[in-house]
């Protein structure tokens, strides 16, 4: 959302960023890459990785990204902040498929407050954009880490519950090329989801 957006809700009482959620979901630019594949071929490319798909592909900006270590898909992925008083959308921020969550957020992290993640947020870029805006961070630490708290994260977890319907129902499939214009849907989609929750919410 805009910074005039943001501010005409805080002073109307519908957005605080006292507690925000944040999460990210993939965009999928292709359902395949054969035709870049085989222009990497024709290259004398050896493999089409990241490294090689702005040489062969017509998207120069979209990424190979990798959830859970199987999950793969060639795009973008969406950041989004949900300002959790409200339930509305405050940032949208669209990055190339392979930038990681954690790095991503410092788009969409609030000005102040305190921010609920998941266990893709727990380590140390994530944490270091919060601490440098004064933000109380509140990741799930993952099972292997070190002072987990069980109990904690599903505290946590039934904070984050509720606003995981942002993005239950978004359309995966883009219809823009590059992140400029796919930037400015994402925008105009936060601002119809907005609308959508504030006639709810003045009902």
């Amino acid at each position: 959302m805009t910074t005039l957006s943001r501010d005409q809700l805080k002073s109307q009482g519908y957005m605080s960023e006292v507690f925000t959620f944040v999460d990210a979901s993939h965009l999928i630019s292709k359902a395949n890459l054969w035709e870049e594949r085989d222009e990497a071929r024709k290259q004398k490319y050896e493999k089409l990785n990241n490294e090689v798909l702005p040489k062969v592909a017509h998207d120069k900006q979209a990424k190979i990204g990798c959830k859970g270590g199987s999950k793969f898909w060639y795009g973008y992925k969406k950041h989004v902040s949900v300002d959790i008083q409200s339930g509305m959308i405050n940032k949208v921020a669209i990055t190339p498929a392979n930038v990681t969550d954690a790095k991503g957020v410092a788009h969409v992290l609030p000005n102040s407050g305190a921010v609920y993640a998941d266990k893709g947020y727990c380590v140390a870029p994530a944490k270091n954009a919060a601490k440098s805006r004064g933000i109380h961070f509140c990741a799930i630490k993952k099972n292997n880490m070190k002072q987990k708290n069980f109990d904690l994260d599903r505290y946590y977890t039934s904070i984050r519950a509720p606003f995981e319907r942002v993005f239950s129902q978004d359309n995966k499939r883009l219809r823009y090329i590059g992140i400029a214009k796919n930037q400015f849907a994402e925008f105009m989609n936060a601002i119809c989801f907005n609308l959508k929750r504030l006639t709810v919410l003045t009902a």
